[in-house]
């Protein structure tokens, strides 16, 4: 029997392994903290992700290796690879680490970017600013994921605040400033590529953020069919210039009719857990299909479909579960501001079908406000 080891112990692990389960797999988590969420349900080792003498033993218990989240450090990647086969490969591990490198390679492959540069110093911030304009942003080249290690520079007065923020970070993570995009649509590209190099790609999906976490994901997205086979092509473009194997999202700035590449995570993403219920093959089963070798399966939609992430902690299950449509995920995690708890997917087979489901759910949960934007876009 296959064991495949997660490094990274998270919602994401803990999906990856319920859906491994149909393919009589095994798992192994690695994860620095004894309480991870995928161990109510997978075996763990607990250690540093730096530690050889941790990753000797994880190393000797698994037959494929791959990652829950983007933060495990690329030379304990490598030392793995090293080992035992490691998909996605640790290169594009470190190229998506880094936001100076992914947007470098993106400008490469001849994919928009919003205009960006290099931080290194309070002198090199001034004129960076003067240089893309205001607004702006001010962000790690690493470490940070759902709105963190960020600043927006609205004004010249900002830069010190900015600075302040994040200045002593410019020598060990590396900064990065960001043109502001005010763009229309978020949209992301959720794909699968295997070992073979065959690519799939689900349908689009737009996205909606509250406080720079993504809180609702409606596919498919509504897009001109050339703009959508555009964010194919780049998505694509990308996966074979990495040699990427596994599912990755490519995130896009939809702004006047052009796409612009924002980033890209190297693992199974936020954006695409409706495809558990409203999809063929989920993200999560194409995942393990494609780090071991196995056939990709179908990534058409069932219908339409939207997630809505729970932040925080969980609301009443009842009001989603007494709809037809309603599908419930709880992560089992305890509650905490800022943290993902859990989610929920509605699916039905027409745009307004799920119209009505997400008003009636987003109503009984007094969530309005979150699904009023979803149901717009549905009924346009």
């Amino acid at each position: 029997m296959t064991t495949v080891g997660i490094l990274g112990g998270g919602q994401l692990a803990r999906m990856l392994a319920l859906s491994g389960a149909p393919l009589g797999l095994r798992f192994l988590v690695l994860d620095s903290t004894i309480d991870a969420c995928a161990g109510q349900f997978v075996p763990m080792v607990v250690g540093d992700y730096r530690d050889e003498t941790v990753l000797a033993e994880f190393a000797g218990r698994v037959d494929v290796a791959t990652f829950d989240f983007e933060n495990v450090p690329a030379e304990s990647a490598q030392w793995l690879a090293e080992r035992v086969p490691v998909f996605p490969n640790p290169r594009a591990l470190a190229v998506a680490q880094d936001r100076l490198a992914e947007k470098s390679l993106f400008r490469k492959l001849g994919i928009p970017v919003p205009a960006f540069a290099d931080i290194a110093t309070r002198e090199s911030l001034d004129r960076a600013v003067a240089e893309l304009g205001l607004p702006c942003i001010l962000k790690t080249r690493r470490l940070g994921y759902d709105g963190k290690g960020q600043f927006r520079i609205k004004t010249s007065a900002d830069a010190d605040a900015a600075w302040d923020a994040l200045g002593a970070q410019a020598t060990t993570v590396g900064l990065i400033l960001e043109a502001f995009v005010p763009f229309q649509r978020e949209i992301s590209v959720v794909a699968v590529r295997g070992r073979d190099g065959e690519f799939r790609a689900w349908p689009l999906t737009e996205n909606w953020h509250v406080d720079g976490i993504l809180s609702a994901s409606l596919a498919p997205a509504t897009l001109p069919p050339a703009l959508a086979e555009k964010a194919i092509a780049h998505a694509r473009s990308i996966a074979e210039a990495l040699d990427y194997v596994g599912v990755f999202a490519l995130e896009l700035f939809l702004k006047d009719g052009e796409l612009l590449a924002n980033e890209m995570a190297p693992r199974v993403h936020n954006s695409g857990h409706w495809t558990i219920e409203g999809a063929e093959t989920s993200q999560f089963q194409n995942h393990l299909r494609a780090v071991l070798g196995l056939p990709l399966g179908d990534t058409r939609m069932l219908g339409h479909a939207c997630m809505l992430n729970w932040i925080g902690s969980v609301p009443s299950a009842n009001p989603v579960l007494a709809n037809a449509s309603g599908h419930w995920h709880d992560y089992g995690k305890s509650s905490r501001a800022g943290r993902k708890v859990g989610h929920a997917t509605l699916r039905a087979e027409d745009a307004g079908e799920l119209a009505l489901a997400l008003e009636s759910v987003g109503r009984s949960l007094g969530r309005e406000s979150q699904v009023a934007p979803v149901i717009e876009r549905l009924r346009a």
